[in-house]
């Protein structure tokens, strides 16, 4: 080994208030080398820095497991000229067997394996990009935690037998019902009344959150694919701001199949010898972005057609994009009905549609010019 350009792959088990390191040489035959655990303040990274070099080292390449902690370790190291990978859990190999584990050995896997060329980094967003995600997010947090205060509030009225008559929920004629109920108990009523307060919290949480959204999108660099997206049906600009947020630039995919595998949209296969069989979508990847893909999708159980809403969409839009949308909407519209008539189970269908429309966001993304 040539020791004016020596290696040494740096693996770190990060936690909240220390790091586990150890380190391997680029020596395949060079045994890992635990360096037991360090603090996590930047001064800390640079004595461990200062460690590593005085070994002798010219390159080190850091890498560490995505979690609570955050991308602060990675920008700080990428900032200061380091190669940094930062590397899902999920996707590190496993001894089968291996019952085992310690920050130690987590460390020293993480420094063999990336040795080794045995793990994948995953994408990093920048600091605006996980900025809006993060406030993305929050808005999706408060939907749940408004959802769940609904569900609270009508399985307290069922519990005390008292029915709403109605069809639709939430609107306007169901408020006032809400506002006249009378429990049979001055405690029940006190229950009740802290529900329906928390419910109109939430609600108020929500907009706001939404509205901060919609605003922040405006200065975004992806920006202009957010407005482009939106005219696919189905994808309106809630929407189309979690896609985009959680994926940020789709053209990065090199085809629309590695977009669909990265939102674990793709089937499972289970395969030996001549049998091959497939299974239930691999629901790896980002979660967020796949969700909001199949809450769109609903959208073409019916004829294709361009709305109101969806012409004003469209209205500022190329019309390349333009002839997208409507090749989309002719050809999943056409799907649904297809896959529903083969008998295919309402959930496969709209998936199978989902995966599709992330291939045409891709095809869409790739038209519109970025600021550089």
């Amino acid at each position: 080994m040539d020791e004016s350009s020596k290696t040494l792959y740096v693996g770190l088990d990060v936690h909240k208030d220390s790091i586990a390191v150890a380190y391997a040489p680029d020596d395949r035959g060079a045994e890992v080398v635990s360096l037991g655990a360090i603090g996590t303040r930047q001064s800390d990274i640079d004595k461990l820095i200062r460690k590593l070099q005085s070994k002798g080292a010219t390159t080190l390449v850091f890498v560490y497991e995505a979690g609570p902690c955050g991308y602060g370790l990675y920008r700080y190291l990428t900032g200061k000229g380091f190669a940094c990978h930062v590397v899902a859990p999920s996707l590190i190999p496993r001894k089968a067997g291996d019952r085992v584990k310690t920050d130690r050995r987590d460390a020293m896997t993480l420094a063999r394996l990336m040795r080794s060329g045995d793990l994948s980094s995953i994408y990093v967003p920048g600091v605006e990009d996980e900025a809006l995600r993060d406030l993305s997010r929050g808005r999706d947090d408060a939907m749940q935690d408004l959802k769940r205060s609904k569900r609270r509030l009508k399985s307290f009225l069922l519990r005390q037998d008292i029915r709403y008559e109605g069809r639709a929920t939430w609107n306007a004629a169901h408020l006032r019902w809400l506002s006249e109920v009378v429990c049979p108990t001055p405690p029940q009523q006190i229950v009740f009344q802290e529900y329906l307060r928390a419910v109109s919290e939430q609600q108020e949480r929500r907009q706001r959150m939404e509205h901060e959204l919609h605003e922040a999108v405006k200065s975004w660099r992806l920006y202009p694919v957010v407005e482009a997206i939106q005219a696919l049906r189905g994808v309106e600009l809630t929407g189309a701001v979690i896609l985009m947020t959680e994926l940020g630039d789709i053209t990065r995919f090199e085809n629309p199949r590695q977009l669909m595998s990265y939102l674990g949209l793709t089937p499972s296969e289970y395969s030996s010898g001549e049998r091959r069989r497939q299974g239930g979508i691999t629901k790896a990847g980002n979660s967020h972005a796949r969700r909001a893909l199949v809450e769109g999708a609903w959208a073409y159980r019916y004829p294709a057609k361009v709305s109101r809403h969806l012409q004003l969409r469209l209205e500022s839009l190329p019309a390349e994009v333009q002839a997208i949308s409507w090749k989309a909407q002719v050809r999943l519209c056409k799907r649904y009905r297809q896959l529903t008539a083969r008998g295919k189970h309402v959930n496969q269908v709209v998936v199978a549609i989902a995966r599709e429309m992330a291939a045409f966001a891709w095809a869409i993304a790739r038209l519109v010019p970025l600021a550089a």
